[in-house]
């Protein structure tokens, strides 16, 4: 949830050999405090280095701002250390497991007798403002050997097997120059040592450097990421820059939570997850399911325009399916155990293209019919940790508008960029018309990417090719891929500048290898087609989550429950009401009249709070002149309006699809 930032263009600098990087910033003139404040420098090969360092040679580096992403990393990373020391302090028998920097903030893993509680974090806070003022030098120190560390750290016994992991790996990192076991110790006014943790680094010159930061929260966490280790106090928090962007991202959470999908769910009765069904599995509410068909309706007709055939396929398969595909044992750990039937294991679908494949397969195919498209609304199962489980946007069961295209290499450039085109079409429709894409690609270091590096190395110029003659900012995601080839993924921001990865279009030259798929081609001969997965919502689940949050809950006039109220001023105004809500109602809107017993006024607030488009009240006035009078969600009214003009004025925005603006309502 970060804001945008523009890195500092940074001129290159020499460190002399024997001087420090902080003697070649003060001579360069470069600032030492504030948001530009240099913090460490870069090396030709990435590395980052703290200001305290000396080369041994003369050495060309680049100053980096504490405004930098990887100047933000050094502050989080040291505010971070401040926090452990006063974690220390304040419950001196805690004992240490990481802290790393991550995005918006940092966190420190701790063992400790009982939880951290919100008083705790308040005391930690206090102690951590006293450590920063103290103004601090973080040391970096070089151990010898492995046993020097471990006699340091022998009170500490997850740094201890830190350090034993560092030995296993350390013959083959020395290999490679990385074979480095060091420490920082803080030190104090004058030079002496208050405290010190196993740590790569690099850190900020002091403490004092730490403008603004805040702790966030508690929650428990296994040493490592594994349910076999102990479970440890994991404490999040924040560091900025400056106070005024602490404010600001702190103000930005405060909005994030007010347009939380899951609160907003329940408040405007859309879904909910049942204790008896299970974790991640949504049931949608009727008002919910309004909105899940308008999506469903749109994106069918889409895919139809677009020259895709519908197809279908049952949720569970028989194992050997998978195997065929490539995907176990890939995705094995994140799919449902499998149910034994009949002699043979059964598993709940985790994707939709290998049963597309079998289509495809199902009787000969000749190059007049490629590219062929197919789609559907496949509801696969996938079983994700409890602990990542997060309302709508990350759930076990999914509905993908998933679909296959199949083609020729020649066609697959022309197919992809068609794909875009529909995918970018579809999301301006929804209001999230500001995005970027990202390319994932190969590791190559990696044995989870099936194929050859011909077979990759094409299927990612044809994607990149594509992505930037889009003219759409590209951003690049190496090692993000999946197995079987590379991808383009769209990645939207929402109202308040978050961005969310939406629609996907996947480049597979394995999968059609696998099922033996051919055509015929124009000569007669047997080819082997191209597979360009896509879909377009990503999931439906997820993308009406981001909707609720883009929106926060006030959808326009096309996508809402319900588009119109009506409020009769006295109930005998009730029935007036209802013929023009007919009227509506015949015109395809969904209207309906409140006969509840409340007060005009309170039926008002409760239409605002249920973020209805129009609310169409009628008094004495309006049935005695065949007119209702208009109150928008903004609070704007548009009074004496004839019934004919009405149902014209709300069919006219609601067909029209406006998103943005006030004739979005």
């Amino acid at each position: 949830m970060s804001a945008p930032r523009t890195p500092v263009a940074a001129d290159p600098l020499v460190v002399p050999a024997g001087t420090t990087a902080a003697d070649a910033v003060a001579a360069a003139g470069l600032p030492a405090n504030g948001p530009k404040a240099i913090v460490v420098v870069r090396e030709a090969d990435g590395r980052l280095r703290d200001l305290a360092w000396a080369p041994a040679a003369d050495t060309e580096v680049t100053p980096v701002a504490m405004d930098e992403p990887d100047g933000l990393d050094v502050l989080r990373h040291s505010t971070a250390h401040v926090l452990a020391q006063a974690v220390q302090d304040v419950f001196p028998e805690a004992k240490l497991g990481i802290g790393p920097p991550i995005r918006d903030g940092f966190y420190y893993d701790f063992d400790v007798e009982k939880p951290f509680q919100p008083d705790d974090l308040t005391k930690l806070e206090k102690r951590m403002q006293e450590i920063v003022k103290a103004g601090q030098t973080f040391r970096r120190r070089e151990y010898s050997s492995l046993d020097e560390a471990k006699a340091e750290l022998k009170d500490e016994p997850y740094k201890l097997e830190l350090v034993d992991i560092k030995g296993d790996v350390d013959a083959e990192a020395a290999a490679v120059g990385a074979g480095e076991l060091t420490h920082y110790d803080n030190l104090g006014k004058d030079g002496e040592r208050v405290w010190g943790d196993l740590c790569r680094g690099p850190h900020l010159p002091s403490t004092r450097l730490i403008p603004a930061f805040k702790l966030m929260r508690s929650a428990a966490a296994y040493w490592r990421g594994s349910e076999k280790n102990p479970q440890l106090q994991r404490v999040y928090g924040t560091a900025w820059p400056s106070r005024d962007e602490l404010k600001a991202y702190l103000n930005r959470l405060a909005e994030a939570e007010r347009r939380d999908h899951r609160k907003l769910g329940t408040e405007l009765d859309l879904f909910s997850f049942p204790d008896e069904i299970g974790s991640g599995l949504v049931v949608f509410h009727p008002k919910g399911g309004v909105i899940k068909r308008e999506m469903e309706d749109y994106v069918r007709a889409r895919h139809i325009e677009e020259g895709f055939q519908y197809v279908g396929s049952p949720h569970i398969t028989k194992e050997g399916l998978f195997h065929t595909s490539g995907h176990l044992p890939y995705y094995k750990d994140t799919m449902f155990p499998p149910m034994e039937l009949e002699g043979a294991n059964y598993y709940l679908k985790a994707m939709n293209c290998p049963m597309h494949n079998l289509i495809f397969r199902s009787r000969g195919r000749s190059y007049r019919e490629l590219p062929m498209r197919l789609f559907e609304f496949g509801t696969v199962y996938r079983y994700e940790k409890s602990g990542v489980v997060h309302g709508l946007t990350r759930v076990r069961g999914l509905t993908q508008d998933d679909s296959h295209s199949y083609c020729t290499a020649e066609q697959a450039p022309a197919e992809i960029k068609h794909l875009l085109n529909f995918v970018r079409s579809l999301l301006d429709d929804f209001g999230l018309d500001d995005y970027y894409l990202e390319l994932s690609t190969r590791d190559p270091n990696s044995d989870k990417f099936i194929g050859t590096d011909e077979q990759w190395a094409k299927a990612t110029k044809v994607l990149e090719d594509v992505a930037t003659e889009s003219g759409l900012e590209l951003v690049l995601d190496p090692g993000g891929a999946a197995f079987y080839g590379p991808k383009i993924s769209v990645q939207a921001k929402d109202a308040i500048g978050r961005t969310w990865q939406m629609s996907t279009i996947q480049y597979d030259f394995n999968q059609p290898a696998g099922f033996g798929l051919e055509y015929q081609a124009a000569d007669g001969s047997r080819q082997e087609p191209v597979m360009i997965h896509s879909a377009k919502f990503g999931s439906i689940e997820r993308f009406f989550g981001v909707l609720v949050e883009h929106y926060a809950g006030a959808f326009p006039a096309w996508l809402a429950p319900v588009q119109v109220v009506g409020i009769p001023i006295r109930d005998d105004h009730a029935g007036y009401l209802e013929e023009f809500v007919t009227r509506l109602r015949k015109a395809g809107i969904r209207a309906e009249v409140d006969h509840s017993p409340e007060r005009m006024q309170k039926k008002i607030r409760t239409a605002q709070q249920q973020k209805i488009p129009f609310m169409a009240i009628a008094g004495d006035d309006d049935v005695n002149g065949g007119t209702v009078s208009f109150r928008y969600r903004d609070g704007s009214q548009r009074n004496g309006v004839s019934l004919d003009e009405a149902v014209a004025h709300v069919t006219e925005v609601v067909r029209s699809r406006v998103n943005t603006g006030p004739s979005a309502v």
